[in-house]
């Protein structure tokens, strides 16, 4: 059996390099005992803002089991989004990278449900779910876990030869594997260009953000208004932000993604500042067709380039 565990993880590992993930390592699925303390002290001093959907099953998110009957295994993927593309006019309003291309959750997702079909194919009926960032699941901790990287003070994932621009998916799986049991050890060191960094302040200590004075939060979970606090402090983004990975030291080693999906609309990195003041429902619609963008809705992007204007 232990023969058949090896045989089987290094086949989906090779699987998964073929699908175009970066990273796959693999977790035994049981309770996140390290976890539980920290999640229920964020979530009790209000660092989730309004995203009250952190607060539901709390019991879920620390222990695969109770989503996924019998499961054995938890794999955590990473697949590759960087970019060097760039938005043309430097004074536009700013889009984080991970949203240039088609909505990330529909290409992994695919990816994801193409491996475990490969599973069931090439070992034998495996039951399972494959999760994108949509259902509750720590993905840092799992990949930390399997090995794939370390937590860092900007509370991303982190990789020796990568950096951070990843997505991170996980498939739960009933199959018992051989399990990644060392997990990478911090290489933050001494440095705090991320935490001096953020324009909002929100990195409140080392390894601890508060996700309600962060512009991710702020430009795309927030649904009421801004608050004024932040007036001057949003360094010009319109969704999301990249300022804690743009100065990770590590992220000197990320290297270009591969994958066709995630490039930038045609028109987006031309449009000027002047265009995105004036942006109607129509360009909105064309632009982000399939893009993660529309997850703030027409209205929200104009709400968060009206606040950027409002100085």
């Amino acid at each position: 059996m232990t023969q058949n565990r090896t045989i089987y993880s290094q086949l989906i590992k090779n699987e998964a390099q073929k699908l175009g993930f970066l990273f796959c390592g693999i977790s035994k699925a049981e309770f996140l005992e390290d976890e539980a303390p920290r999640l229920e002290s964020w979530l009790k001093k209000n660092m989730h803002g309004e995203m009250q959907y952190m607060e539901n099953h709390f019991d879920k998110r620390l222990d695969p089991r109770l989503l996924v009957d019998g499961a054995k295994s938890v794999i955590s993927l990473g697949i590759n989004y960087y970019t060097n593309n760039k938005q043309n006019d430097p004074d536009a309003p700013k889009i984080s990278k991970y949203a240039y291309g088609i909505d990330y959750h529909t290409i992994i997702k695919d990816k994801l449900r193409q491996l475990l079909q490969i599973i069931n194919e090439k070992i034998g009926e495996v039951g399972g779910r494959v999760f994108v960032d949509s259902a509750p699941v720590l993905d840092k901790a799992w990949a930390k876990k399997a090995g794939m990287g370390w937590i860092g003070k900007n509370s991303n994932l982190l990789n020796k030869k990568a950096g951070s621009f990843f997505f991170l998916a996980e498939l739960i799986i009933d199959l018992e594997l051989e399990y990644d049991i060392a997990p990478t050890m911090d290489h933050c060191g001494t440095c705090t260009n991320c935490i001096d960094a953020c324009p909002t302040d929100a990195i409140v200590g080392p390894y601890v953000v508060d996700g309600s004075r962060c512009i991710s939060y702020l430009t795309i979970e927030l649904k009421n208004e801004i608050p004024a606090e932040f007036k001057g402090k949003m360094d010009n983004w319109m969704f999301g932000c990249d300022v804690c990975q743009d100065v990770c030291p590590w992220n000197r080693f990320s290297i270009l993604n591969s994958e066709p999906a995630f490039n930038p609309h045609p028109e987006l990195l031309h449009l000027k500042a002047d265009d995105w003041q004036d942006i109607t429902q129509d360009v909105f619609q064309k632009v982000f067709k399939n893009s993660a963008v529309k997850r703030t809705k027409f209205t929200g992007l104009k709400r968060n380039i009206e606040f950027l204007k409002e100085i």
